[in-house]
């Protein structure tokens, strides 16, 4: 059986559930600001839902190991479905809070099952190209998201009911697979430590990703509306930045097959810093300039963490896969839960734009810290194949 067809059921199901994701994603944050919610609040709902997914990180190993990964998958689904009907019924700060976790949470856990089965089924040589398509079926599902809040207003139950079927339908394609699943992972421990070792600019880049990723969904609605954007021009702006990361990121994935794979970091996140420059500078632009700048943005920054993902399954090993997943996904959550509050507190400060201003600055230090690991250790000399991590290494239990 091809690579391609062995994770064929899993992209349709990856399909439909990052509509809904996406859709839900954007959905939240624009009804908290149609609820009078507080701007600190919103900003930490992205650091609650992160945090939910930090928890995700450490429980999916184990969970994995214990029931196998469509048997996992179908438990988190149930879990975002609940979730996200709960939302219309309890609008309130305190609640949507404690909600947003537990969606973080399950998508810890569906996102460990998903980079874990596609890192499973993949080699060096195709790795990207693999987890390239996987994303341009990431982005599709998210772009179709962010068109679907036109369907009804924000302030409805249909929007969220809509949510809660995708995550449903999410389910099928896995259920009824009759492709063999990837082994069960050797061990649940999670080795932050030892995948720094590993991979310094993955680690770092997981990060910074996450950082940036994770205040740009949260505060990007407010940045909209702050410059004066309608929802319907926001909503082709978010559309735009889903876009360009779908056309980019299969010739960006093929290439660094070919390639170092820091250099496309640098690259990439360097292009991202400048655009973050220029919508800085948002309230002077016109909005089909923000929409143009959104969709290079996507081009640029939005297939950093395949990178990453792809330059650390590289040095870890097939067998690695769990852990590596489990621990990229941390240090990203990690960045998505320190970020959103400091970049709520900005714009309050210094206007929506102030947004940009911040992730600019992580791309620029990340773009950086990737050419002085250039500079340190060429990709050029053999890299040994890491052992798997005893019990006695630091780490995360």
């Amino acid at each position: 059986m091809s690579n391609y067809s062995a994770i064929a059921a899993l992209l349709v199901s990856v399909f439909l559930l990052i509509s809904g994701n996406g859709l839900v994603n954007t959905l939240v944050p624009l009804r908290a600001s149609l609820e009078h919610f507080p701007p600190l609040v919103i900003g930490l709902m992205g650091s609650v839902y992160f945090s939910g997914m930090l928890a995700g990180t450490l429980a999916a190993p184990s969970v994995l190991r214990h029931t196998g990964h469509i048997r996992a998958y179908c438990a988190f689904v149930s879990l975002a479905i609940v979730a996200t009907l709960a939302l219309p019924v309890f609008v309130s700060p305190y609640a949507w809070l404690a909600i947003r976790g537990l969606l973080g949470f399950s998508f810890a856990g569906l996102y460990g099952v998903i980079d874990g089965w596609v890192s499973a089924k993949s080699r060096n040589e195709n790795r990207g190209r693999l987890y390239g398509l996987y994303q341009i079926v990431n982005f599709a599902g998210s772009a179709l998201g962010q068109r679907l809040l036109v369907v009804d207003a924000p302030n409805s139950y249909a929007l969220f009911s809509l949510v809660a079927g995708l995550f449903a339908l999410a389910v099928l394609p896995l259920a009824f697979t009759k492709t063999e699943a990837p082994a069960l992972p050797e061990t649940a421990r999670l080795r932050i430590f030892w995948l720094w070792t590993i991979s310094p600019v993955g680690a770092v880049t997981a990060f910074v990703v996450g950082a940036a990723n994770g205040s740009f969904w949260s505060l990007s609605p407010l940045y909209g509306l702050g410059v004066g954007l309608t929802p319907q021009t926001l909503s082709l702006f978010l559309t735009a930045v889903v876009v360009g990361s779908a056309l980019a990121v299969w010739p960006i994935a093929r290439l660094s097959d070919q390639m170092d794979r820091r250099k496309l970091v640098v690259l990439c996140s360097g292009l991202g810093a400048s655009v973050e420059i220029a919508l800085w500078q948002g309230n002077m632009l016109s909005p089909l300039a923000i929409i143009a700048l959104g969709f290079i943005l996507g081009c640029a920054v939005m297939v950093l963490y395949t990178l990453a993902v792809a330059q650390t399954n590289d040095r870890a090993g097939s067998s690695h896969t769990v852990i590596v997943t489990s621990g990229l996904l941390f240090l990203y959550c990690a960045g998505a839960i320190i970020a959103p509050p400091i970049g709520s507190a900005l714009m309050t400060q210094f206007g929506p734009t102030s947004l940009f201003a911040m992730n600019g600055c992580f791309h620029a230090g990340l773009m950086l810290f990737t050419l002085w690991r250039i500079l340190a250790r060429s990709q050029a000399a053999p890299v040994p194949r890491p052992e798997a991590p005893s019990k006695g290494r630091l780490g995360v239990p």
